[in-house]
Parts: C-alpha cells; structure tokens; sequence
C-alpha cells in the first residue's frame, strides 16, 4: 500500500448524524471503482478499516458505511447485538441507511469515483446489508456476502438487482440457518440474477475476522478468508472490465 488515506466523512439522515470511512488510495487521481463496505455487527472500527485499506490498495475507493449512527460505537458483542437487531428487523430502515451511504461514496469530493462502477460487500451482519442493498435496483455491477445471513422479508424483490451476486458461505456456520441456502438459490433463480454460493468445507461464522476465537461458532480461518478474497476481487476485476 502507497499512500491508502483514511477520511471521515459526516452526513444525516433524517436529521441524525453519521459518520463513516473514506478508504483510498491518495496516489491516484483519476476514477476508480467505488465499493460500499458493510462491516460486520461491530460497526466502523479498526477491524473494517484494516480490510478497506487492503481492499482499497487494489485499486478502489472504499466506503465503509456507518449503519448505526456517529453517537454508536458497539464496544462489544451485547452493544452490538443491540444496535443491529432493530435493523435487522426494519429492512426499510436498513435499506435506507444503505442507500444514503452509497450516495455519500458517489457524491464526496476527496476521491475521484467512476459512477457507473459500483460494488458493495460486506460481513456477518454486513453481508445481509449488501444483499439488501442490492434488493433495492440501485445501479450496483455486483453485491458479495461474507458469512452473512441470506433471508430476506421481500424474495420477490431480488428482480430488482442489477448485477451479480457473490455469496461467500462457512459450511459450518451455526449461524446461518441452513435452510436459508435452497431459500436463497431459489429467490436468486426466480429473478435471473447471475449468482454465486461458495461454501467452503470447515469454515464456520466470522472466518475473515482475525479476532473471531470462538471454535465451533465464531472463528477465524486465514486460508478461507485468503480463498473468499479472492473470490471477491476475481468477481470485481470481470465485472468491471466493461
């Protein structure tokens, strides 16, 4: 990494003030691919910042959404919980925040951003804010998961997505209802999306987060996390060729 820069950036939504993380590469002036990051259930923090940076490192402005709000830094995991299940449970809401996010990485003026070049991935908690995202037919060339959950209140909307789906899944994750899988391959095919589900054999929740140490629910894995990467930037790299 050259010169990948850190920025905050402040807005509002519905008169509440959010602040997430602009991720970029301060070396490179012209437009790049802007990708919206949903961290996983402990919101913006070092953790989310370290992957944008090596995310952003390979050639990409980065947002890392603020879906909690700026007064809402989850210190643990009952802080977390707590801050995410009202969302979870207001998909609306969730997709609004979503949205108001991607409008901030497409309208600041810190880091030159190819509009019609727009990704979003995102972990755990994330992963289903990507999908959500995508639900909604903003202009995305793709959505990835990390360990996220798949379900969603509106099936129906996954006509509305625009550009493939990347699902990268823990086959072992006790986290993930297993009748969520056929659930989802389900919505996708009804729909016509261009998806994807990697399940990787072993992995459980959490396995990109070096800080998951919780065997059998929750736990890192470095060579599934390196395997689901790449995963990811093989997708970005075909779907931003043009």
């Amino acid at each position: 990494m050259s010169a990948v820069t850190i920025e905050s950036l402040v807005y509002q939504i519905d008169g509440k003030p959010y602040e997430s993380r602009l991720v970029f590469d301060a070396d490179i002036s012209s437009p790049r691919p802007g990708l919206l990051m949903a961290p996983n259930w402990m919101g913006v923090g070092a953790g989310a910042e370290r992957i944008a940076q090596a995310v952003a490192a390979k050639g990409y402005v980065v947002l890392i959404a603020d879906l909690y709000g700026q007064a809402v830094r989850p210190q643990d995991g009952d802080q977390a919980g707590a801050a995410m299940m009202p969302l979870k449970n207001d998909r609306a809401e969730l997709r609004k925040r979503m949205q108001a996010a991607l409008a901030q990485l497409q309208g600041q003026g810190k880091a030159a951003v190819d509009k019609a070049q727009l990704a979003t991935f995102g972990f755990c908690f994330g992963g289903c804010c990507a999908l959500e995202l995508a639900r909604t037919g903003v202009p995305l060339k793709a959505a990835v998961s990390f360990h996220g959950t798949l379900d969603t209140p509106n099936p129906a909307d996954a006509k509305n997505i625009k550009g493939s789906v990347l699902v990268l899944h823990g086959a072992s994750d006790p986290l993930v209802p297993k009748e969520q899988l056929p659930a989802f391959e389900d919505e996708m095919n009804a729909a016509g999306v261009d998806w994807q589900l990697l399940s990787y054999g072993g992995a459980v929740h959490s396995f990109t987060d070096p800080a998951a140490n919780k065997p059998g629910m929750m736990m890192y894995d470095a060579r599934t996390a390196g395997r689901a990467f790449q995963a990811m930037h093989n997708l970005l790299e075909e779907v931003f060729k043009g």
